[in-house]
């Protein structure tokens, strides 16, 4: 009995919506270079995400803009099962063209390797570790999800590389700190769909994992009919999601990709309701003691996260965030690390943090002044952050233009004046004073009379900062003629954003 046309024709359409996904999702990406477009850059997918709205909400109480359109995944995964991942997400589409390309083995062999292992357990405690990570504020889910994961990927390594390789599509070659081994992990996930297929998928995605639990009240799934199954297995062959269909399916990991409704010869397997001949579905394959053993670890984690040193407990000197953002221990109850702050940075200033700002900063924007500085009349970072770790602001809310309107200050900058040139050498040296965007000018000249070891007598112009007036913009550091280590250096301190980073009571 062949395949109904309705069914083949739905398959087709599934293969349709997954490559016009992914592009939209490399469309969106690449949006940031038009930044003529505001607006347009809106992270649309991590905003569909349901894991990054729900971790967001346990840790801030609150549904952050756009992120209520992850209901938009979440309703129709309660009725209809699992069909994010192999429909919509980008990341699960990628990981299934790769797994096609590498895996082209005899059908014996796709047999074995597509039988349900052990293994798949995994995301399911890395689900319970994040989550409980998040109940107690620590928004950790940036690691793992697959979107931020993958736009962090693409923005901080794939990018970078692509631009490096094709000569040079932007000016200036976008740097990235630590971006090597961003793009290493993004290619280790690739490379393990040769030895399991959508390894990411099956084994890691707490996202997977996330609606895999959703999908288990759904009322329409994939089933089969055990009178009219000969049990050939041919439904195994090409399972996205190793979920068994052949047997007792395992609908927590069913992708609904459709791919055993074409395969079965018999016409054995349908979706839809269950009826007098349908088989029995299996419950999420969890192990409880692991589950239990995995909670507590996490809730250990948390004490020894905030009892190391960090940017809420201590401030520090090189964790200068970008303007808009919140008070540090609400920025990382926010922030989820996923790069779009810096894919839009004209400047390549944004830079994923390593540990200045403790174990829980890791991956999130810092400013590097020696690789870029914030442009003076620039506020896209804010404008496509999704959960509100940036918030978004005017031109002129940044710059402060009206009398009643501070600006937004992200640091102060410091003059290490046994490297500045006219302090240290009695060499003229305007550079810093010339490109500050402030007006009035935040760096202004002494003029001093020298007398040179010569004996000559000369009027010499000394650089030096009104603290009041710099907002940290790093322009002046990272112009700095001195280059290995700039004369004239920003650091975090009296930063709008806390009230505690301050070099005086009155600051």
């Amino acid at each position: 009995m062949k395949t109904p046309k309705k069914f083949i024709t739905l398959l087709n359409v599934r293969r349709v919506y997954s490559v016009f996904f992914f592009a939209l999702f490399l469309v969106l990406l690449y949006m940031a270079d038009f930044r003529h477009l505001k607006g347009y850059e809106t992270p649309l997918f991590l905003e569909l995400d349901p894991l990054v709205g729900v971790a967001a909400f346990f840790t801030s109480l609150t549904v952050y803009k756009g992120l209520a359109l992850s209901l938009l995944i979440i309703i129709p995964t309660i009725f209809f099962g699992r069909f994010f991942c192999s429909w919509v997400c980008p990341f699960g589409i990628l990981n299934q063209w790769i797994s096609h390309i590498f895996n082209k083995r005899r059908a014996a062999d796709d047999y074995k390797t597509n039988a349900y292992r052990a293994s798949y357990r995994i995301k399911y405690y890395i689900l319970a570790a994040l989550l409980v990570l998040a109940l107690f504020g620590a928004l950790q889910i940036g690691l793992f999800d697959p979107i931020a994961l993958l736009t962090r990927s693409f923005a901080v390594g794939i990018f970078p590389a692509a631009n490096y390789i094709s000569g040079g599509i932007y000016i200036k070659q976008p740097l990235f700190i630590g971006g090597v081994l961003i793009a290493m992990i993004f290619l280790a996930i690739l490379i393990a769909n040769r030895f399991i297929t959508r390894f990411w998928c099956r084994v890691l995605c707490p996202l997977g994992a996330f609606l895999g639990v959703l999908s288990m009240v759904s009322i329409l799934r994939i089933r089969r009919d055990v009178d009219k199954c000969t049990d050939c297995q041919k439904c195994l062959r090409y399972c996205h999601g190793g979920c068994e269909p052949h047997g007792q399916l395992r609908y927590s990991e069913c992708h609904l990709c459709m791919t055993c409704i074409e395969e079965c010869p018999e016409g054995a397997i349908h979706y839809g309701l269950s009826g007098d001949t349908s088989s029995v579905h299996l419950p999420v394959d969890v192990n409880r003691r692991r589950l239990i053993e995995t909670v507590i670890g996490a809730a250990v984690l948390l004490p020894m996260m905030r009892s190391s040193v960090n940017g809420m407990n201590l401030p520090q000197s090189a964790l200068i965030r970008p303007p808009g953002s919140i008070e540090e221990e609400d920025f990382l109850r926010r922030c989820i690390k996923c790069g779009q702050c810096m894919r839009v940075c004209p400047t390549n200033v944004l830079q994923p943090a390593l540990l200045e700002g403790g174990f829980e900063g890791l991956w999130t924007p810092i400013l590097q002044n020696k690789i870029g500085y914030c442009e003076h009349n620039c506020v896209l970072c804010g404008h496509v952050c999704p959960t509100g770790a940036i918030v978004p602001l005017t031109v002129e809310k940044k710059i402060g233009k009206k009398p009643d309107i501070k600006p937004t200050k992200i640091g102060t900058a410091f003059y290490d004046r046994g490297r500045c040139l006219p302090w240290a050498m009695n060499i003229e040296c305007i550079v810093c004073e010339e490109v500050c965007p402030i007006s009035p000018k935040a760096i202004w000249f002494k003029e001093e009379e020298l007398i040179l070891r010569d004996g000559t007598v000369r009027i010499l112009k000394r650089p030096i900062v009104d603290t009041q007036l710099c907002d940290g913009c790093g322009i002046c550091e990272n112009k700095c003629p001195v280059h290995d280590k700039p004369a004239i250096r920003v650091t975090s301190i009296g930063e709008t954003r806390s009230r505690a980073n301050r070099m005086t009571l009155k600051g």
